[in-house]
């Protein structure tokens, strides 16, 4: 048996960042790890760049049940802190628009910079080693692992969600804080693309790898404008992903399919200034030609010249382009999901350590408690905050 100060299960973004900063303080820490390489979700986030922040990281982009939750964590460990880190170790990176800064090469260059942290703080990483059991004594908590067995003080769960289970998701985390009676919340595949129903599968047969600029709408009101993506399933692309996470099955989406063109004028003025040219070859000036044909095929765009449209027809296809419906057939689930919505609820921690209020020396860290980033490198830095608090205090 192996006894240490600090036994953090996982060692993923914010296992790994949450290890160094109490290896930085002087504990012994290990950590354990199922998969046979560290971070492995780090390694293939952001097409193999990992979009590893958001420079404008603020808690109105988290998901929680209590918004208030986040804001300890990254008012202390921010976007520029995370920089600051992998400056000093001299990443190679770029910024986008909306803030996401990507690895310029590979998002392995992260993944060493966190291992490089461990390795200085002193930090054991076992890997292929699978938590077998759980249990509380006298000197805190015994974890048995397929390996061996660890005596710790602190015990860190830090194990992620159910998203990737190729990657070896699994609700470890879950389990563990269900045994020592900490609430739950219902989990679900978040940033994730939707399926379709057959119908609609069929109509937009031939659509996939269709990409444009729209304003996706959720019931509750919520909004984004990026692209959406024609898949051979359904609906991608970041606008999609985005607004997944405030979905549920059931509802619609209303997608803004000219969000910077005021259809209504558009059509007036053409009627003026092109009478003659058809409604078809017009519109595919605006939109994708094969969706065009879509269009008209589905009698919503009529092919005939645009001076004969009347105002009846302009209203009618002005507002179903800018507020098309649609009704998803469900999501492409944990298999493709960028992060699991819900977990362990937050109202169970302390939102500045980050262990649980009813059972001392249990910290739960990480995309396994109920916090969900937008798309964007928000997800990543809520991991670094989240583990740099919990680091601080184990």
């Amino acid at each position: 048996m192996i006894t240490t100060d600090v036994l953090i299960i996982g060692a993923g973004a914010a296992g790994l960042m949450c290890a160094a900063q109490a290896g930085y303080r002087g504990k012994s820490v290990v950590v354990v790890d199922m998969g046979k390489k560290p971070a492995r979700k780090v390694l293939i986030s952001g097409g193999g760049r990992a979009n590893f922040t958001n420079e404008g990281a603020s808690p109105e982009n988290y998901l929680c049940q209590n918004p208030h939750f986040v804001k300890s964590a990254l008012s202390r460990y921010g976007a520029q802190d995370f920089i600051d880190l992998v400056d000093r170790h001299g990443l190679q990176y770029h910024h986008k628009t909306l803030g996401q800064l990507f690895c310029d090469d590979s998002a392995q260059d992260l993944v060493d910079i966190l291992m490089t942290e461990c390795e200085w703080a002193g930090v054991q990483v076992n890997l292929r080693t699978e938590v077998l059991s759980v249990t509380q004594n006298s000197q805190g908590y015994l974890v048995t692992t397929t390996d061996k067995s660890y005596q710790c003080k602190s015990l860190v769960v830090a194990s992620g969600g159910l998203t990737m289970p190729k990657l070896g998701a699994t609700p470890i985390g879950y389990k563990i804080a269900e045994q020592f009676d900490l609430n739950v919340l219902e989990t679900l595949a978040a940033l994730v693309p939707f399926t379709l129903h057959d119908h609609d599968k069929q109509r937009f047969d031939g659509l996939s790898g269709i990409s444009l600029l729209a304003e996706v709408t959720s019931e509750d009101g919520t909004c984004f404008k990026e692209n959406i993506l024609f898949t051979h399933r359904g609906l991608s692309g970041p606008a999609i992903l985005q607004i997944s996470s405030f979905w549920r099955a059931g509802q619609s989406v209303t997608i803004n399919l000219l969000p910077e063109v005021n259809l209504n004028e558009t059509l007036t003025q053409w009627q003026s200034e092109q009478g003659q040219k058809s409604v078809k070859n017009l519109m595919a000036t605006l939109l994708p030609k094969r969706f065009v044909e879509v269009l008209v095929k589905d009698g919503v765009i009529v092919d005939k010249p645009i001076k004969q449209l009347n105002h009846l027809e302009i209203k009618q296809l002005s507002e179903y382009l800018h507020a098309w419906q649609i009704k998803p057939n469900g999501t492409e689930g944990y298999r493709t999901a960028e992060v699991t919505l819900g977990g362990v609820d937050t109202d169970e921690l302390s939102s500045k350590s980050f262990e649980s209020k009813k059972q001392p020396g249990l910290f739960f860290i990480g995309e396994v408690i109920d916090v969900t980033g937008w798309l964007g490198g928000y997800n990543f830095q809520f991991c670094w905050a989240s583990g740099y608090a919990c680091g601080q205090a184990v």
